[in-house]
């Protein structure tokens, strides 16, 4: 058992992200009657606003679970059993997606391609233009795929599909970007966009999310999967009266109340313009140490999370469990093949400069302790810091 430690410990994995301590008090305030106004009139003033965060107008659900419940509840309410579907090779979130969406008795197919650099939209226009009978009925994408650090253009697989004039329904997952990134699912023409309570929303996991298109509510209409929880149906109504079809998480709504306020009283715009800069400074330390970023494309690079790719005789699982035993560092582990060969370090959420670089100091300071000659880095980063400017004024 790890002893105990003074100080604050470090986590900077991708999510869940540390909790704003006005989010904090928040969630610790006393339960509400969910059946009674004051729950009816909070809920209906967050849907108005988290619509602002997604960039939509269009309907808005709320499910009292993790970001699988809102992968599942795409899949159940736009599709049928045997229908065909196709995704990209993104990473271990995209696989694990496609393997759901088998599970539930759905044929996938999968582009291949390289998950250090964005999909290939010429890949699916092609693919959807041969498709002549329109036998594909989903294309499944992930906007920031958290394992790899690589983010997509979603405007440009929404053309490619417009251009094959396929009329497939396009899901995103946009679990580690909303909140932290801009999105706009109306203006991307996207049908259904999946996100969940604890990345850029600052709150812990139990909410998720999915908005959706009047294409896909159509679709729903006709959708053959079994569903039930999931049903997108009597969900509906809940931003129109507050009334959820089952017992809702009262103290998450409560919370994602004020991390709604921190992030217009900051300006999305400026919280946008936050996580770039912290992608940037956090590379500029990558780069500084003489190491690579997993994403090969600077202009994909996320701005929530970054995974540093170590040589091929270095353990990065051991380096990253060294942090926590040693300095009380929490790093991103490695997800599927990448688990052993990248660190992925978490900056997104209620973050500032000073906290991203206790982070990269503490990776700093592990790495030298264990003697890599990787001095430099932090310099690099406050180098870099510097060179953009300050934060902006909310």
């Amino acid at each position: 058992m790890r002893q105990p430690r003074s100080g604050r410990q470090f986590l900077q994995i991708p999510g869940p992200s540390n909790l704003p301590d006005q989010v904090q008090r928040a969630l610790a305030q006393p339960l509400i009657d969910h059946r009674g106004p004051e729950f009816a009139d909070l809920v209906i003033g967050i849907v108005e606003r988290l619509k602002r965060v997604f960039g939509t107008e269009a309907d808005l659900v709320l499910f009292p679970s993790s970001c699988t419940g809102a992968w599942e509840a795409a899949l159940v309410n736009t599709l049928s059993p045997g229908d065909l579907v196709i995704g990209f090779e993104q990473g271990h979130f995209a696989t694990a997606w496609h393997q759901l969406a088998q599970r539930l008795g759905l044929r996938v197919e999968v582009i291949a391609g390289d998950a250090r650099v964005p999909p290939d939209a010429d890949q699916l226009r092609e693919r959807l233009v041969a498709d002549a009978d329109h036998a594909i009925k989903a294309v499944l994408l992930v906007h920031n795929e958290t394992s790899t650090g690589v983010c997509v253009d979603v405007a440009t697989i929404r053309a490619a599909i417009d251009d094959a004039s396929h009329p497939a329904v396009l899901l995103v997952d946009a679990i580690s970007s909303l909140a932290s990134t801009n999105y706009e699912h109306d203006a991307w023409g996207v049908d259904v966009t999946i996100a969940a309570s604890q990345k850029g929303l600052m709150l812990p996991p139990g909410l998720s999310f999915n908005a959706i298109s009047a294409k896909a509510l159509a679709a729903s209409t006709s959708a053959g999967l079994p569903r039930s929880y999931w049903d997108w149906a009597p969900h509906r109504e809940v931003a129109l009266t507050g009334w959820f079809p089952y017992t809702p998480p009262t103290s998450l709504l409560k919370g994602l109340h004020e991390s709604l306020n921190l992030l217009f009283d900051e300006g999305l715009p400026n919280a946008f313009d936050r996580h770039r800069r912290h992608g940037a400074i956090t590379r500029a330390a990558v780069a500084g140490w003489d190491l690579e970023t997993y994403c090969r494309d600077e202009s994909a690079a996320s701005a929530t999370v970054t995974a540093v790719l170590f040589p091929d005789d270095v353990d990065a699982e051991q380096l990253r469990t060294f942090m926590l035993d040693e300095f009380d560092l929490v790093l991103g582990v490695g997800l599927g093949p990448l688990r052993g060969r990248v660190i992925r370090i978490g900056h997104l959420g209620g973050l500032n400069d000073l906290t991203l670089m206790g982070t990269l100091t503490g990776l700093e300071l592990g790495l030298r302790t264990l003697g890599f000659a990787v001095p430099g880095g932090v310099e690099a980063a406050i180098e870099r810091a510097l060179a953009l400017g300050p934060v902006p004024a909310s």
